[in-house]
């Protein structure tokens, strides 16, 4: 299985490396602060469904030798921090949580922590930092949490949706769930559908379901029958894909090869009256916003982002200023010390070199980013 967060990395290695790990105290850490714009599957099972989540994590506990755990919660989900908190004590009154787990020797504790409302605390390393009480800011790796986690322990760190496949793989076996799927993306993602569409909401496919068949199958197409101009996949800092690039597969590797990534599955449609330029914009004025500030290319690059496209579209030298947006976001893609800075120039780039002409530039245009 591969972490639904939206790195996709191998959620076995990160448990072998943790039950390899020797230490008195091991820690396992679910990431609920889902942040991403269009994006809430992690909601949905925390309302809906928050035994499957206890029972991943404390498989997890388990099988690695942790005994405690932590759900990081976005502050601006009260409704899943409370249901989290009553599911916790009741399967803790049943015995399913605690000491002596159904009068076995292994024991594993939950507790609930609300985040502090901000997003770079989506980034494992910057969690853990909120967790012991301090500022969210990134650390750099390594150590990698697997080794020196929680309060310097090794920690297991998993989204709601990887926590959350792990009964059914359980049960069901490993055969069962890479029946689903394709190439190295095996299982099943609850893609989640936003923005001008007629029926936005949450439909779990297997990977390998077109983009095509999300947006026009389920979603119905955009409001009202406009034109669809874009789609944006894996949240802010996902990459805007055309019109004409619908028949894409959903799975992680076909969509780096176009210059994109699955995310946490959130897809946001763009009909014609959308100003991709401005949509550009926001992505660097949104990691300004939220930049956790320790690295220069993420704080400065963000913030200078916001000035060259301005002076893009306000038609100053705009050939000069978007060679030098393209350099910018070269600098911040090689230089951020984690994804905050390092995937702002995804949406900003895909933007650019595909829509050209919202920024006053000619549409044949030629970046060397294409």
């Amino acid at each position: 299985m591969r972490g639904r967060g939206g790195a996709g990395f191998l959620t076995g290695i990160k448990w072998k490396t943790v039950v390899e790990a020797k230490a008195d105290q091991k820690y396992i850490c679910c990431n609920a602060d889902e942040g991403d714009s269009g994006t809430f599957a992690d909601r949905m099972v925390m309302e809906g469904d928050p035994f499957m989540l206890i029972e991943g994590m404390m498989i997890a506990g388990i099988a690695s030798g942790a005994s405690k755990g932590f759900i990081y919660i976005r502050s601006e989900y009260p409704y899943a921090i409370a249901t989290m908190k009553e599911a916790i004590a009741i399967a803790t009154k049943a015995g399913w949580l605690g000491a002596n787990i159904q009068h076995t020797d292994k024991s594993f504790t939950l507790e609930v922590r609300r985040g502090g409302g901000a997003y770079i605390c989506g980034e494992e390393t910057a969690m853990l930092e909120s967790l012991e009480g301090r500022r969210g800011v990134v650390r750099a790796k390594p150590p990698i949490p697997a080794l020196e986690g929680l309060f310097g322990k090794p920690t297991i760190i998993n989204n709601v949706l990887s926590f959350a496949a792990v009964p059914f793989i359980m049960a069901k076996g490993a055969k069962a769930y890479q029946d689903f799927g394709m190439g190295r993306s095996r299982g099943t993602m609850p893609f989640q559908l936003g923005g001008n569409l007629n029926q936005g909401g949450i439909v779990e496919k297997a990977f390998g379901v077109t983009l095509r068949e999300l947006v026009e199958g389920f979603g119905g197409g955009p409001y009202m029958g406009k034109p669809l101009r874009a789609v944006q996949v894996g949240g802010p800092l996902g990459a805007y894909l055309s019109a004409d690039e619908l028949e894409i597969k959903m799975d992680y590797e076909t969509l780096a090869a176009k210059g994109a990534m699955l995310g946490h599955g959130g897809i946001v449609v763009f009909d014609a009256s959308v100003d991709m330029a401005q949509q550009a914009r926001f992505a660097m004025e949104f990691c300004a916003i939220e930049s956790c500030g320790k690295c220069t290319p993420c704080r400065i690059g963000s913030v200078r982002g916001v000035e060259v496209i301005d002076k893009i579209v306000a038609g100053v030298e705009a050939q000069t200023n978007a060679a030098l947006l393209e350099d910018l976001c070269t600098t911040m893609t090689d230089g951020s010390l984690c994804a905050m800075g390092g995937l702002t120039p995804m949406p900003v780039m895909s933007a650019l070199t595909k829509f050209p002409q919202d920024f006053g530039l000619p549409k044949q245009k030629k970046l060397a980013a294409e």
